[in-house]
């Protein structure tokens, strides 16, 4: 319902190609949404932006980032306003970006220094957004899988609430994974592997804790799909019936914590967190990266790191590929365990087969604990 509403607002009947004013549309709304957000972090960072990242920001770059942001909202909402018959999308733009301005604008100065306690998380949230974005939408139309998809799929505005809530919580998720695995690293850590590790190159130390990771997450994601229990909660990721960039964001939250926390204990156990934070990185990125809608594939890559169509099939409802490809980085790991897939095609069909699942962020986080109807 709420789709639908946006998309009668915004959209017409028009071309959406490029040189149609769409596009400079699109770029005017996105930049003048991050714009404003991020001056309201600049007038709340005690409520909205993260303890984790204050300290580590470099201020004039990001004022400088949103005075860019801002100009730009305007420009691209200007340039749709003159190319398109509505203008809605340009004007909503400028708006942001009037608002952003009206409330200071990249000048706002922060008044004292921000303690830590708990906060929404909205910094963190505008930046993933804004690189995530930037990476894997150009990708996407620039060289499609499947070029009738559109970025603005079904269920798109579902997948934004996802990405949310994963970014918002950020400390609640962090004290449900961490403490816990700071805890267990207490009594199962073992210095000697510790040290061993650390006399290791940066490189070599990085490489074994990705594979380390991979081969826990294999297991946790394996234990997902068989235990009935666990798979109302990971059939949540597995309802989208077309991936993209965003579409991997769909994941209830007790899926998070078990997949955050069974990843964490065994790298807490022997690596720096220098390293895991690489990790972190690294997995962000790279799963983000599978679920893309991205046609073209390094065949010699596809032998050592899972690539997209690699994933994809992974998310099939066709039945040859239903509980394949469990590995999250290496596909040698699925073929060690007798889970690999992996034919030159790419699958038609996605989602899930002969279940159904509640529409609506609310019904599907609440959901899983009351169990799922098969359908007739």
């Amino acid at each position: 319902m709420i789709e639908q509403k946006i998309n009668e607002f915004f959209g017409d009947a028009e071309s959406t190609g490029f040189g149609t004013g769409w596009w400079s549309g699109i770029l005017s709304v996105f930049f003048g949404f991050l714009s404003f957000g991020a001056v309201l972090c600049l007038h709340f960072p005690q409520l909205l932006s993260s303890p984790e990242l204050r300290a580590h920001y470099p201020m004039h770059t990001m004022r400088v980032l949103i005075q860019y942001l801002i100009v730009g909202a305007l420009l691209f909402g200007v340039i749709s306003s003159i190319r398109r018959k509505k203008k809605v999308l340009g004007f909503t733009g400028m708006l942001l970006a009037t608002a952003a301005t009206a409330l200071g604008g990249s000048s706002v100065q922060i008044n004292g220094t921000p303690q830590g306690g708990l906060a929404i998380g909205l910094d963190w949230f505008l930046l993933d957004l804004l690189l995530m974005a930037l990476i894997y939408v150009p990708l996407e139309r620039l060289w499609p899988q499947y070029p009738k998809q559109g970025t603005f799929r079904k269920d798109w505005t579902l997948d934004v609430v996802y990405f949310m809530s994963t970014h918002f919580p950020l400390q609640i998720l962090s004290f449900l994974v961490l403490l816990p695995a700071t805890q267990a690293t207490k009594y199962l850590g073992v210095p000697v592997l510790q040290q061993f590790i650390a006399r290791m190159p940066w490189l070599l130390q990085f490489f074994l804790a990705v594979v380390v990771a991979d081969i826990a997450e294999y297991f946790i994601h394996l234990a997902l799909h068989k235990v009935p229990f666990l798979w109302r909660f990971h059939a949540v990721h597995h309802s989208s019936k077309a991936l993209d960039w965003i579409a991997g964001s769909r994941s209830h939250f007790v899926d998070d914590t078990l997949v955050r926390g069974f990843i964490l204990v065994p790298l807490m156990l022997g690596f720096s967190q220098s390293i895991i934070l690489a990790y972190l990185i690294f997995v962000t990125l790279h799963a983000t990266w599978t679920h893309c809608n991205f046609g073209p594939n390094a065949k010699w890559l596809e032998k050592f790191l899972v690539m997209p169509r690699y994933h994809h099939w992974h998310h099939t409802s066709q039945k040859e590929a239903i509980d394949r490809n469990f590995a999250i980085h290496f596909p040698w790991i699925d073929k060690i365990f007798g889970t690999y897939y992996f034919p030159e095609e790419w699958p038609e069909n996605y989602g899930l087969a002969g279940e159904e699942i509640a529409p609506g962020f609310l019904a599907q986080t609440i959901q899983p604990f009351m169990g799922k109807k098969k359908t007739p």
